[in-house]
């Protein structure tokens, strides 16, 4: 089989790999996006089936194509996002292979460009870009040993309550996922308790404004790195149930047990920390200093927006709250599954480039990797909050295309003595 060439692969055509090559054939930059599965493949199976968008419809997309079927307000469903990237790979004639893996990627010694062998022959590119996500292999703290009398799953995994066996749920994370997985398995009735870690918690809606329209005015979609000390604060917001402010007190009250962070583990009995009341208390900070600040921007901007005394009146202490629970014996408590919605880790074993740091993590400048010809797309605060939302990975596609396109250019250069 010969050799296949173009200027750049793509590898993965989720959000970020269609969104890569929209920019791409923008600027006219010959490109293949590869995909081993199909597109947007994680949005079909790597989510639970009652799953929908954090923010509405009018935000949660691309620019240059909205959602069918959903009104401009209304939280849309996994499905129909997996859809919508579908129609978009369409419409842009994205040069995508689907069923087609990136088994090894190296630099080529002697001449530029890359050499990729793939599930379907060699590719010769002149740049690569590594489009696989945020979200490539779910991460289960090793705490509770695999052979315990309970069934254990990541909420990469979890599909809906009838999945699981008879009995209670422990969901150990209480990031947006774990939040909401907790939620709809209290609705159906399970008993829940619920491990909290520090999150933030934005107002699901604020006087007359979504959250996502507040981070927008407020300039906090665009923070371009996390605050030392708060790599492993997650935020707790949900679309689901058309749109609710993610408060773990309400949640207490409607019969689901928060505990602080799992510790542990030893005959049978999960052990927590004692930080719950801290971590509930921080997450309340947070979203009582998103309140201050869209009321501040209301006034200085001489906005008509609706009064809302009752968002600041937070709900009373739960037992569970004043008297946490430090110690849970599974068995004795009736718990059967625990899910644990405690994020993924990245993986580029196939990349073969001097693009890592010392543990292992792309080493770059807004997608623009330490190693030239490399690229990433679609990692975690990439370039602000918001890299890893939909319309965030089109912004920082657009960035990362436009510095191939000049590399290109200068590749292409030729002195007037030149052949």
């Amino acid at each position: 089989m010969p050799t296949e060439r173009t200027d750049t692969l793509v590898v993965g055509a989720g959000q970020a790999g269609i969104a890569m090559s929209e920019h791409l054939t923008r600027l006219g930059v010959p490109h293949l996006v590869l995909e081993r599965d199909r597109i947007a493949e994680r949005w079909h199976t790597g989510r639970w089936d009652s799953l929908v968008a954090n923010g509405p419809a009018w935000h949660d997309r691309f620019p240059g194509l909205e959602f069918t079927g959903n009104g401009p307000d209304e939280f849309v469903g996994k499905e129909a996002i997996a859809d919508y990237f579908v129609s978009y790979a369409e419409m842009i004639k994205a040069p995508v292979r689907t069923g087609v893996e990136v088994l090894k990627a190296a630099r080529n010694k002697g001449r530029a460009g890359f050499t990729v062998e793939t599930s379907d022959g060699v590719i010769e590119a002149n740049s690569i870009v590594a489009a696989t996500g945020a979200f490539q292999h779910p991460v289960i703290p090793p705490v509770v040993p695999g052979d315990a009398p309970v069934k254990q799953l990541h909420s990469f995994d979890y599909r809906n309550p009838e999945q699981l066996p008879e009995g209670g749920v422990l969901v150990v994370g209480a990031g947006s996922s774990g939040a909401q997985i907790a939620d709809e398995l209290n609705r159906a009735g399970k008993k829940v308790c619920l491990s909290v870690g520090p999150h933030d918690r934005p107002p699901s809606a604020y006087r007359g404004r979504d959250f996502v329209w507040w981070l927008g005015v407020l300039g906090l979609w665009d923070v371009a790195a996390m605050k030392p000390g708060t790599e492993h604060v997650t935020i707790s917001v949900s679309g689901a149930y058309g749109g609710q402010t993610m408060d773990f007190r309400r949640l207490a009250h409607e019969g689901v047990t928060l505990t602080g962070l799992t510790e542990g583990y030893e005959d049978g009995t999960v052990t927590f920390a004692g930080d719950l009341a801290a971590n509930v208390a921080g997450g309340d900070a947070n979203y009582l200093s998103m309140l201050d600040a869209a009321d501040a921007y209301i006034e200085a901007n001489g906005l008509d927006l609706p009064e809302e005394p009752g968002a600041r009146m937070l709900p009373a202490d739960p037992d569970c709250l004043t008297s946490p629970v430090r110690a849970l014996d599974l068995a004795a408590e009736g718990i059967t599954a625990i899910i644990w919605a405690t994020g993924f880790r990245q993986e580029f074993d196939w990349l073969q480039a001097d693009a890592f740091d010392e543990n292992g993590k792309p080493a770059h400048q807004r997608g623009v990797s330490s190693e030239p010809g490399v690229y990433f797309l679609g990692l975690p605060w990439q370039s602000r909050r918001g890299s890893t939302f939909i319309w965030g990975v089109w912004h920082d596609a657009k960035h990362v295309a436009d510095q191939i396109a000049i590399q290109r250019t200068y590749r292409g250069y030729r002195s007037p003595g030149e052949g």
